[in-house]
Parts: C-alpha cells; sequence; structure tokens
C-alpha cells in the first residue's frame, strides 16, 4: 500500500481507563476513497477508537498519522481543522434552525456558531448549502425547522454539515441506529456516494447494512483486530464466528 493512498494509519495503539485496556496494540490503515466498517461486541473499543481518532480521547501508546501527520499530541480542533470530521450516535443538530442555516453555520468560516450566524451570505455559501442539502436528499426540505425532520433526516443533515467542511475522513457511529428500512437503504446509497471522494469509517451492529456498504470490514474484539477483510472473509473467519457473529 503506498503512503500517498493512505489517509489514515493507526499503528500499535492503546489506551487504558483504570487499568483496563479499551484498545490494545491496535493497527489499522484505511486508504484514500475508502469505506471502512468497524464490527465487534460490545466493549470492543470501537468507539473508544474513533474517540482517539478524532482527539476526544487522549492515546496512551501508539501512532495516529493523517495523511502522514502525526496527530496523537494535536487537540480535538486541529484535527478537524486538518480534515477530519465525526458523528456520534444522537444526532447534534440546531432543531429550532431550518434546514438551510444548520447547514449554513457548518460552512467553514474559523467562527463560533454566532459568528456564523451574522455573516454575510454570498453566492458561494448559498451554493454549497444547496449542493449538499442535495447530496443528503433534503434538498426539497432546506426551508424546513429541523425539528420537523424524521430521525432519519434529522442524521442524514448532521452528516451533510460535517460535509459542508469537506473533511477528507468522516467517522460515523452506528448511522442508521432506529432507522426505518427505506431510511436505511438511502443512508447505504449516500455513504456509498459520499465515499466516492473522501474515506469514511462507519461503526455499526447491523450486518445486513455492512454487506450492503463496506469496501472493507475490520472486526474488534477487546481492544484488538481480531479479523479483517471483505464481509464475505470475515464472516467465514472461526474466531468472528466465536465473539461475535455466533451470538
Amino acid at each position: 500500500m503506498s503512503s500517498n493512498a493512505m489517509v489514515l494509519a493507526v499503528e500499535d495503539l492503546s489506551v487504558s481507563f483504570d487499568g483496563f485496556k479499551a484498545v490494545d496494540g491496535l493497527n489499522l490503515y484505511v486508504e484514500q476513497n475508502e469505506l471502512r466498517v468497524v464490527i465487534g461486541p460490545n466493549g470492543a473499543g470501537k468507539t473508544t477508537l474513533l474517540d482517539l481518532i478524532c482527539g476526544r480521547t487522549r492515546a496512551s501508546a501508539g501512532s495516529i498519522k493523517f495523511k502522514d501527520q502525526e496527530l496523537t499530541r494535536l487537540p480535538e480542533h486541529q484535527r478537524v481543522r486538518l480534515g477530519i470530521g465525526r458523528k456520534f450516535q444522537t444526532p447534534s443538530i440546531y432543531e429550532g434552525l431550518s434546514v438551510f442555516e444548520n447547514l449554513e453555520i457548518s460552512y467553514p468560516r474559523g467562527r463560533t456558531v454566532f459568528g456564523s450566524l451574522f455573516f454575510r451570505r454570498d453566492a458561494a455559501v448559498i451554493e454549497r448549502v444547496r449542493e449538499v442539502a442535495g447530496l443528503v436528499g433534503l434538498g426539497d426540505r432546506i426551508a424546513d425547522a429541523a425539528e420537523l425532520l424524521s430521525h432519519g433526516q434529522k442524521q442524514w443533515l448532521e452528516i451533510g454539515m460535517l460535509l459542508m467542511q469537506d473533511p477528507e475522513l468522516l467517522m460515523l457511529d452506528e448511522p442508521v441506529a432506529g432507522m426505518s428500512v427505506s431510511e436505511r437503504e438511502q443512508t447505504a446509497r449516500l455513504l456509498t456516494r459520499i465515499s466516492a471522494n473522501r474515506s469514511v469509517i462507519v461503526i455499526e451492529h447491523d450486518m445486513e447494512f455492512v454487506k450492503r456498504i463496506a469496501h472493507r470490514v475490520t472486526v474488534l474484539h477487546q481492544g484488538k483486530v481480531i479479523a479483517e477483510g471483505s464481509m464475505a472473509h470475515v464472516q467465514a473467519d472461526p474466531k468472528v464466528i466465536e465473539v461475535y457473529l455466533g451470538h
């Protein structure tokens, strides 16, 4: 794998909480425009891994390189500026604002939320908002208040808010939890479109959804990678069946 095609290189990464190793000597390599899904039983270290990459949690040991730049000492906001976007399980959108305004305040202007509300709307901002709203399937809801959206649409809006910043690496934690069947299907199509020009890491429990979207699957157990490869490959792995899929 050439390093120029590599967006993320996580090596020997560990973090301990009160002597418990939540992530234990973990290696993970993600290429450009790759859609990687991380699966594993509860407590495997999946969310902690995303916390370590985005800077919410500080690593005890190991290295996290984003496009060959070491991240382990950088604060969270600097990692965002470098091009890392992270979505948590519950959507954090501004319910009282319109879809347009939610996307607009996410436009990277180096301002606070309140500063963003008062900046001049120029053609570039309006065009970007419309483009992203269309991409996440909310083009026809652009004037509606965010609180009127369905659960799935709120998730798409939050993905849109991250896309406004045009991250090169987008990380999503259980994006289809609580969604209807048709919303899951639309989300699968959305993530496939998004990964055409950026790398995406998804944590997910819904195996049908994983099968639908993943380029490669990484299986974690007790903070370690126990298998990696295509969905068919990891599904056939005896270790994976024993610790996870067999349940």
